[in-house]
């Protein structure tokens, strides 16, 4: 039997985690199958999805810029799992014959970095996502109305209320409230947990995403940034002793999940964990 083959597009790709992590599951459970990266500009996603079942690709993770379009492509050209319908985008593909599947386990993969890395339960509780995203997107819609409040803060009015529009479809929009910068601190003040969905921390040089006066005793902090150890806003969380993860946890989720669609297999979440971890060292 031919090696299997999988990947990840994007646009660009070359930074990507992704291949060290699958890689090194396909080793451990002795899968005979190869992890690729796949760099497709926008222009050329329709050819690329168009072409996927006669390439030999069992299977893809998406990632920017490609999410939306490979869910509207494959929303006329194939199957939608429920959570890549009410997130709205898709960052797994699996190749199924002549029909392609998509899904998105960026959701499920925060939820659950959220419960096993910091320990939070987001029911009933008060959140704060910064950033209004594609990557907040996911969020809020995967928690939907289970916390008892989840308030946005974009500088972009145009993504906020995209989101909102987007929210109102399917759930009770009461629970979700868009902030304005004058209510910021308030909402800080009040939120049980914190989220940066913001790019903001990805360099060494960038600013706080929020001012670290606003990290008030239990807070808990969910950085999604993952290309450092440590962010800033981690460290200033963990100066004043305070629950904070980076979102390298939800980067191994995701991919967990994933890996579990392609190969209809149990991953073997220690060792992507620790290949995850070396391949950040670098």
């Amino acid at each position: 039997m031919a090696k299997k083959l999988y990947g990840i597009i994007g646009h660009p790709v070359g930074h990507s985690l992704s291949p060290a992590m699958h890689n090194s599951a396909f080793k451990a459970l002795d899968i005979d199958a190869e992890y690729k990266l796949f760099d497709v500009e926008p222009e050329g996603l329709d050819k690329f999805l168009e072409g996927l079942c006669l390439s030999g690709i069992s299977g893809l993770n998406v990632t920017i810029p490609h999410k939306i379009k490979a869910k509207e492509y494959i929303e006329s050209n194939g199957s939608l799992d429920e959570n890549a319908k009410r997130l709205g985008a898709v960052n797994t593909i699996k190749a199924l014959d002549k029909n392609l599947k998509g899904c998105n386990t960026d959701g499920p993969g925060f939820y659950r970095s959220l419960v096993e890395d910091l320990k939070f339960e987001p029911e009933g509780k008060n959140i704060l996502v910064l950033g209004a995203g594609g990557a907040a997107t996911a969020i809020v819609m995967y928690l939907g109305n289970g916390p008892k409040n989840i308030s946005i803060f974009d500088v972009d009015n145009n993504k906020t209320s995209a989101l909102m529009e987007h929210y109102k479809k399917y759930y009770d929009c009461r629970k979700l409230n868009v902030i304005k910068p004058e209510d910021l601190n308030k909402a800080a003040g009040s939120s049980d947990l914190l989220v940066n969905a913001t790019p903001i921390g990805m360099k060494e040089s960038d600013p706080m995403p929020i001012d670290e006066s606003l990290l008030h005793p239990g807070l808990y902090i969910y950085d999604l940034v993952y290309n450092q150890p440590m962010t800033k806003l981690v460290r200033a969380a963990t100066r004043r002793k305070l629950h904070a993860a980076t979102g390298l946890g939800m980067l191994l989720y995701q991919g967990v999940i994933a890996f579990e669609i392609w190969t209809d297999k149990k991953a073997p979440v220690d060792v992507m964990k620790r290949a995850l971890k070396a391949a950040l060292k670098g």
